[in-house]
């Protein structure tokens, strides 16, 4: 499943002479009547579900109905013949994944006495006939053809040993869809698929025993791109970004595969949110997609879905300044999507002088007021507005390190993938920016829900960005104060009342938290730049979304390699020391645990963390990254450590 999923991703790359926002010259219809024929691959997104009937032995049966739904996203491939007549003749394959909610992806759960078993879907794939009627500009079709789904099963029986078991299962798939041509080279669609799938008869270890049947249907969206092969005949496109025609619209996608791995260290003792002493390695994989589009005269949406899969070293836990940004809070045995951010931007220019905007996976291209007022409002990021730094700000592409690549003491509301929804607005002039915004914050510390008491909890910001030239070379500075209101846990009252057992959640109710964040970035050549963060919050409450930091600091120089030969390459550098509060510093030290951190012991030093990395561009759109971290003091313990973590980045984009 992975080496087909892994060609429909990044299979675009050598085919077509994709580029940025390249092949997206038209208006839409477009005006010459689109050609069918041939290969094309895609991606889609939708909403779906379907009805389980279950029957658990454990000895005794024990018989129920289940309904699931939820949003999901996948890819296909496939190949059209069109003949004289207009009739359609195709063959497509895809497979369907589940949302990043774990709701999402469970068949089924029946708990008895002597059992608690879920069946929960990893993916639905499947393999079809096409028949349809094609129009120069649009095309309807009926499908129908093989189906399969990738299943798990997990136990927990009276003993408290977890048992798993995969499975797959078949059955048929049927529906129709209607699509459209919206470029030369793309088309989008409309699509409803029904999939039947046969009984399963699953036994696991203990000797519990489970039967099932299943369906799922599902109506989504889908956007597809032709791929001429080379020698087709067929002109080229153009490599420049929307240069002959309709500049309302532009996609972009990446594929990020890191990997990470460490030698076995000194550790005489370890707790449940420590870093494993013993060897491991361990991956994840993202994939994204970034639809932009114009709406109206300073009107834009961005939609940025994702699939993630994979797993941080020990499962993201026992580091401070985690070494992998791409390892998020939810680990993924299979492919979960995700719409990462989905916004509204409105941008009000004062009049007088303008600046070009590049495009960007964020950003469509154009001119602009300098002197303006940009308001977005959706699910995004709070980093994608705040913080912004040249030199150290996406994992996909530069320094990997939570403490490096972001301010480590900045506790930004987020969902346990790094979203989160909210409002935020720009003021721009020529030599500075202020920026503000309120986001949602998670409901409980490290959650994938939202507190909806909306102004009265969330995360406040504020930044202030001033533009300057230092020998004759820009540089950046800004400040950012920031204030959280959450339901959170006292360290000091938690620690103080033996009767807790050190457990903060017994102490949250509603508590303020507050910080500032300072970050410099500085050009000393064409190829060379410096940067800067400090960071640091009040360390009274519990970290709510981000990870056990209290005060940071980081240094780093950025280099191009212009000066060999290798322009597009880089080499990063960088340092990072992180802190926790007193109050933080005593709760973990009596054996609490954090979001990331937990020896159940502490030998209390700071801890320290050094960076390296060389990001080699393979080709221009694809660029392979070797990376070294070392971290003095994991988790702040002196009695653990040190450990070298050696990580390894392929990434291909267009």
């Amino acid at each position: 499943m992975k080496r087909i999923y892994a060609s429909l991703l990044l299979g675009v790359l050598p085919f077509g002479g994709i580029a940025v926002a390249a092949d997206l010259p038209r208006p839409f219809p477009p005006a010459e009547p689109f050609d069918w024929r041939g290969l094309y691959i895609g991606a889609h997104f939708g909403y779906g579900g379907g009805q389980s009937s279950a029957t658990i032995f454990d000895p005794a049966p024990f018989a129920s109905n289940h309904t699931y739904s939820g949003v999901n996203g996948g890819v296909q491939a496939g190949y059209n013949v069109v003949l004289p007549s207009r009739l359609l003749l195709g063959v497509e394959a895809d497979l369907t994944f589940p949302s990043a909610l774990e709701s999402n992806t469970n068949v089924s759960r029946i708990i008895t006495v002597n059992s608690d078993l879920i069946e929960r879907m990893d993916y639905v794939g499947t393999l079809r006939g096409r028949i349809g009627y094609a129009a120069p500009d649009w095309m309807i079709y009926a499908t129908a053809g093989f189906a399969w789904t990738g299943e798990r099963f997990l136990n927990t029986p009276p003993s408290g040993l977890d048992e798993k078991k995969l499975h797959t299962r078949t059955g048929w798939a049927a529906g129709a869809g209607f699509e459209y041509a919206i470029a030369p080279q793309w088309t989008a669609r409309l699509e409803y698929l029904y999939s039947s799938f046969g009984d399963a008869d699953v036994t696991l270890a203990s000797g519990t025993r489970s039967a099932s049947a299943m369906d799922f249907q599902t109506v989504r969206i889908g956007l597809n791109r032709k791929i001429d092969w080379p020698g087709s005949g067929k002109p080229p496109s153009t490599n420049a970004s929307n240069t002959s025609g309709s500049d309302m619209w532009e996609i972009y996608g990446q594929s990020t595969y890191l990997a990470q791995g460490y030698p076995s260290f000194h550790a005489p003792y370890s707790g449940i949110n420590s870093l494993s002493p013993n060897a491991q390695a361990k991956a994840t994989w993202s994939n994204s997609l970034y639809l932009n589009a114009r709406l109206w005269d300073g009107g834009e949406v961005y939609f940025n879905p994702e699939l993630s899969q994979g797993f941080g070293l020990s499962d993201t836990v026992g580091l401070a300044g985690f070494s992998s940004g791409e390892a998020q809070k939810s680990n993924f045995p299979s492919p979960r999507f995700n719409p990462t951010r989905l916004y509204l931007r409105q941008t009000f220019g004062f009049g007088g002088e303008q600046e070009t905007l590049e495009s960007g996976p964020t950003q469509l291209g154009g001119k602009v007021d300098v002197s303006r007022l940009t308001i977005q409002a959706g699910k995004f990021a709070v980093l994608d507005v705040f913080d912004n730094n040249a030199y150290a700000k996406d994992p996909r592409k530069d320094f990997m390190n939570w403490a490096i690549w972001a301010p480590g003491a900045f506790d930004y509301a987020a969902d346990k993938l790094g979203g989160t929804y909210g409002v935020a607005a720009e003021f721009n002039q020529k030599s500075w920016a202020v920026r503000a915004g309120y986001f949602l914050m998670d409901a409980e510390s490290n959650s994938a829900n939202f507190d909806m008491r909306v102004f009265e909890r969330g995360t406040y910001a504020l930044e202030l960005e001033q533009r300057y030239a230092l020998f004759g070379r820009p540089g950046k500075f800004r400040t950012i104060a920031w204030l959280n209101s959450a339901f959170s846990g006292s360290y000091r009252e938690t620690f103080d009342n033996p009767a807790l057992n050190l457990d903060i959640a017994q102490t949250r109710k509603g508590r303020f938290k507050y910080g500032y964040v300072f970050n410099v970035e500085q050009a000393v050549t064409d190829d060379i730049g410096l940067f800067g963060r400090w960071s640091w919050n009040n360390g009274k409450t519990e970290i709510m979304a981000f990870t056990d930091i209290d005060a940071s600091l980081s240094l780093g120089a950025s280099l191009k390699g212009t000066s060999w030969g290798r322009p597009d390459d880089v080499i990063g550098i960088a340092g990072a020391v992180n802190a926790l509060s007193r109050d933080h510093r005593d709760f973990v030290a009596a054996g609490g645990l954090g979001p990331l951190i937990g020896d159940g012991r502490l030998n209390y030093r700071e801890e320290s963390i050094i960076e390296a990395y060389y990001a080699l561009a393979l080709t221009k759109h694809m660029t392979f990254t070797a990376d070294y971290q070392f971290v003095q003091n994991p988790a702040y313990n002196a009695d653990r450590g040190p450990v070298s973590i050696f990580s390894g980045r392929l990434r291909g984009e267009f």
